[in-house]
């Protein structure tokens, strides 16, 4: 892919802009007092093995593309959790708590800046769990902001990587687009984008700084 044709950045948020996901859910359980075995086994219940075909309903998905209200969903997901001491988990707040154990990657947000105030077109694209999000400074971050349950789509779906696109008047050819599930950047790349997954912050500011021919980096 040549650099002169890639115009636009398109960036995920919970583990690219933040903390893993994986540290994050395993410190709010620790902090609820929660067997995260019982975590797991709902989210592999809920999307099933890698490469099983998606259950028919699916209240992550549901609660993504804003179709599910948070205590409904905070319900389902309690009744699923128990606590180390075999006691039912606390749905009111679930996933407030879950989501308070994030901490922003203030790198990765320079380098959406960075990307941004040199003339490529940012955009956040993201699957919510309500409006857990800091949204301080995104002002001067991104040119469009995509939240799937705000447009009632949801990532891996093609329909809000067009969506997306259509806010930055940008082709799929034109674009990056970096998350840290490979699944989501497998589907971007199967619409033509260029796909970075996220590990880490040293690791995709070498491959963003290449693939734009400019330094990227901090």
């Amino acid at each position: 892919m040549s650099s002169d044709r890639l115009r636009g950045l398109v960036v995920d948020f919970y583990g690219v802009l933040t903390d893993g996901m994986d540290g994050a859910m395993r410190a709010w359980s620790e902090s609820d007092n929660i067997d995260y075995s019982h975590f797991r086994s709902a989210m592999r219940e809920w999307f099933g093995d890698v490469g099983a075909v998606t259950a028919t309903y699916n209240p992550v998905h549901a609660l993504e593309r804003g179709e599910l209200e948070i205590p409904d969903f905070e319900q389902k997901l309690a009744e699923k959790l128990r606590q180390r001491d075999g006691q039912p988990v606390e749905a009111a707040g679930l996933v407030n708590r879950m989501f308070s154990r994030f901490s922003h990657a203030p790198d990765m947000a320079g380098l959406v800046r960075r990307a941004h105030s040199s003339d490529i077109a940012t955009a956040l694209l993201s699957n919510s769990w309500g409006d857990q999000y800091f949204r301080s400074g995104w002002d001067n971050m991104f040119d469009a902001v995509v939240i799937s349950g705000e447009v009632g789509m949801r990532k891996p779906d093609a329909e809000i990587f067009h969506f997306t696109l259509s806010q930055l008047g940008l082709a799929a050819e034109e674009c990056v687009f970096v998350d840290d599930h490979a699944a989501n950047v497998t589907a971007a790349e199967q619409l033509g984008f260029v796909g970075v997954v996220h590990r880490d912050y040293e690791r995709t500011a070498a491959e963003l700084t290449q693939l734009f021919a400019r330094s990227l980096g901090s």
